[in-house]
């Protein structure tokens, strides 16, 4: 199987959840335009109060789908953008990614990834008990955290359920995600 876009959301201001839609617009540099966290510079609030001028590693959150159908199994319905995530995904091993492996996302978005999604207090307060299955433990006890990946856009382009996603060969250079 081939990888694929299985919903695209935003949505601005600061919110857990994102509008599911059509399409969005990935602006190199920016993120996803309309969402909450377009721009240059860190827009998660924690990170702001820290330092607002940092760069924003965190401009498009991709999830996959098999996760939702894992926790939908335990917790009941979870629609696309109920996570926060702006791309859900299907048929790619966003986990296994490195930092700075790239996707061609549609016809001519471009997004490198640059870590983990670190699951947080505000997942249980979408429903009771996701943060938890959110994470788990590697074989050799390490903790994994399962909520997706985050991106910066490279390339813009339009993206939409169904269209293709590809891993571009050779541009996974870094080491392994840590959050971001």
């Amino acid at each position: 199987m081939s990888a694929r876009v299985a919903g695209v959301s935003r949505r601005r201001g600061h919110h857990f959840s994102k509008t599911p839609a059509l399409s969005i617009r990935l602006v190199a540099g920016h993120g996803v335009e309309g969402d909450g966290h377009f721009g240059r510079t860190v827009k998660h609030r924690s990170r702001v109060a820290r330092d607002p001028d940092q760069p924003n590693l965190r401009q498009v959150h991709l999830i996959h789908a098999e996760l939702l159908d894992e926790l939908q199994a335990r917790f009941g319905p979870i629609g696309p953008g109920e996570l926060g995530e702006n791309i859900l995904t299907r048929d790619i091993d966003l986990l296994d990614l490195r930092t700075g492996a790239r996707l061609r996302i549609g016809a001519t978005a471009l997004v490198e990834i640059t870590g983990l999604r670190n699951p947080c207090i505000q997942i249980d307060r979408f429903r009771s008990g996701l943060m938890n299955a959110c994470l788990d433990r590697a074989p050799d006890g390490a903790l994994v955290r399962k909520a997706g990946v985050m991106g910066i856009v490279i390339a813009d382009g339009d993206v939409a359920s169904g269209d293709a996603i590809e891993r571009l060969p050779g541009t996974d250079p870094g080491a392994p995600l840590r959050p971001v």
